[in-house]
């Protein structure tokens, strides 16, 4: 066989060694299939003896089954913990100590994770939008004016 291939028992094919996942416990420092050979089987794997895929990952990163999500989506009436978004699926968990926290949809998992769990930096940013948020403001009934509290008002171009 030539230098920098390697033959996947799977696919049956030579391929290019850059297409073998590394391992550690391998001799050649590679898995014995090929990557898309090598996923498959992962994912029969996780099947296999965990269910599903799902299963695998709350057991694994989690510690905890689809009945534990389920009933923890239930305590908190099947929304999003902090938004109320319906049908959330993601589940939340402290960086630190990896306690999981709730279940929360995409969108609040996602901000949370962006400002890295940082309580300073979450007050930061309420304090940031509660000082730029524009509010309408009353100027004769049924006229309103868009103002910012941080904002000056620009002149009209009439003025």
């Amino acid at each position: 066989m030539p230098d920098g291939m390697k033959w996947c028992p799977d696919c049956k094919q030579i391929k290019p060694a850059n297409e073998f996942p590394p391992s550690k416990t391998k001799r050649t420092g590679l898995h014995s299939y090929c990557l898309p050979c090598h996923n498959v089987r992962s994912v029969e794997s996780k099947v296999k003896h965990h269910g599903s895929t799902r299963e695998y990952h709350l057991r694994h990163r989690y510690n905890m089954d689809q009945a534990d999500f389920d009933a923890m989506l239930a305590a908190q009436g099947g929304v999003c913990a902090i938004c109320g978004a319906p049908g959330p699926e993601h589940v939340d968990h402290d960086h630190l100590f990896g306690n999981v926290r709730g279940i929360l949809c995409f969108n609040c998992n996602g901000g949370l994770g962006q400002f890295k769990d940082d309580r300073a930096n979450l007050r930061k940013a309420i304090d940031y939008l509660e000082e730029t948020s524009w509010q309408r403001v009353l100027v004769h009934p049924g006229v309103y004016r868009l103002v910012s509290p941080r904002r000056e008002r620009r002149p009209s171009p009439s003025s």
